[in-house]
Order: C-alpha cells, then structure tokens, then sequence
C-alpha cells in the first residue's frame, strides 16, 4: 500500500486503501473528482453500507488534491466541515 494519499488530512491506512481500490494512487489524481461518485462507487464496491464520513472525507480530499498547498482554507482541512456541503 502507498503511502501517498496518507498526506491528505483524514486518510489513514484504511481510507488509503478504499482510495485505491478505486484507482487513485496519487493526490494529484484526485482534483476535479465527484465526491458523491467516488463514495457511491466505493459502496458498490464493498457491497455494504459505508459511513457517510466517509463522503465528508472524500470531500475534503477532492478540496486539497484541487488547490496548492499554500492557499487551503485550514478549516477546510477537517474533514467534518464537509458534513453540510453540497459540492466541494
């Protein structure tokens, strides 16, 4: 498992993995995604239920992968400030 996506505030080992199981192996290869898509496909794909933290964690991913590093809102690091939002 790569360590890569680990950079991301929120993703741990775990996370990691269901990034990758859905194709993602680097940051970069996040910008521009469809939160909502990734955590439909990643439901799909594990059969069950996921927790809808999961979702406000893919938000947050799509949110750092888009911007350079110097101009994230830090607030929009905690991926809990995703709950409520629509769109990233």
């Amino acid at each position: 498992m790569s360590k890569a996506l680990q950079e991301i505030p929120g993703i741990g080992e775990s996370l990691s993995r269901d990034l990758e199981d859905l194709g993602y192996t680097a940051v970069a290869e996040l910008k521009d995604e469809n939160p909502e898509d990734m955590y439909s496909r990643l439901t799909a794909l594990r059969g069950q239920h996921i927790d809808r933290c999961v979702l406000y964690v893919f938000r947050c991913a799509v949110y750092y992968a888009g911007k350079p590093p110097d101009t994230h809102d830090p607030q929009l690091l905690k991926w809990w400030k995703w709950k409520n939002r629509e769109h990233c």
